[in-house]
């Protein structure tokens, strides 16, 4: 899907791959609001679909007179809540008795030149701007932790076993803790949100040239063409807004 409004373009799609036999991932587009959001169900759990399609219903309920700060406010007010309703309510009546109902998130809010991004979990945002590539969020995964904390090389991280494991999820554990970051945006920037179906099949360098496209329309298909020309064994879900 395509979008308009105002100074802000975008285009918004998800696919299944090849590999996943349902699709676990949820994208919300809205620029007449100013919220863009990817959800990617906890991978492997029973009901993640589940989990990915209430974040981005309930988020669509965002009150269009509120400022910015407001908007962030409730956003994160709605998590917390999800959160609970996620790890309490619906983790008892879930297929399997220990199982989780759970989903990462990454929401970009803006009005006028001011944006911030709200995320939990291994879903990205990235921005490009000047011909260079930035990765805005930080992955809250096992492998993020060995790195910052254990001082490991990303390649001797990676080969962990456990590299890949979430430590903050939407769902996950009874306590939320979600990071943010507010920023200008400028004419010309270009934002990608993404699962980790997306950014783990391509290089940061496939990634950067696709959002130096002309349009974002025509950066998500290049990413998607790049991602399914691949293994694709992942969900995959990207948004991508220019200003």
């Amino acid at each position: 899907m395509t979008g308009t409004s105002g100074t802000w373009r975008c285009a918004a799609r998800t696919d299944t791959g090849k590999v996943r036999a349902r699709n676990e991932d949820a994208f919300l587009a809205l620029p007449e609001l100013g919220l863009w959001i990817v959800a990617d169900g906890m991978g492997g759990h029973q009901n993640g679909d589940l989990a990915s399609r209430l974040i981005v219903e309930r988020l669509a309920e965002l009150p269009d007179f509120l400022d910015l700060d407001q908007q962030v406010d409730w956003l994160r007010s709605t998590l917390h809540g999800l959160n609970r309703h996620l790890a309490q309510d619906l983790t008892v009546h879930a297929d399997q008795p220990d199982a989780i109902v759970g989903s990462t998130v990454v929401a970009l809010l803006a009005r006028g030149d001011q944006a911030c991004c709200v995320w939990a979990g291994d879903s990205r945002c990235y921005m490009w701007r000047g011909g260079r590539l930035f990765q805005l969020s930080r992955d809250h995964s096992f492998m993020e932790e060995l790195i910052h904390d254990q001082r490991m090389s990303p390649a001797e991280a990676a080969r962990h076993p456990s590299a890949r494991a979430l430590t903050r999820a939407i769902g996950a554990h009874e306590k939320l803790d979600l990071d943010m970051i507010r920023f200008t945006v400028y004419p010309g920037d270009t934002l990608l949100l993404c699962s980790d179906g997306l950014y783990q099949s391509l290089l940061p360098d496939t990634i950067g040239a696709a959002m130096n496209l002309p349009s974002p329309s025509l950066a998500l298909q290049r990413l998607f063409n790049q991602c399914l020309a691949g293994p694709a064994r992942d969900n995959i879900s990207a948004v991508v807004i220019r200003r």
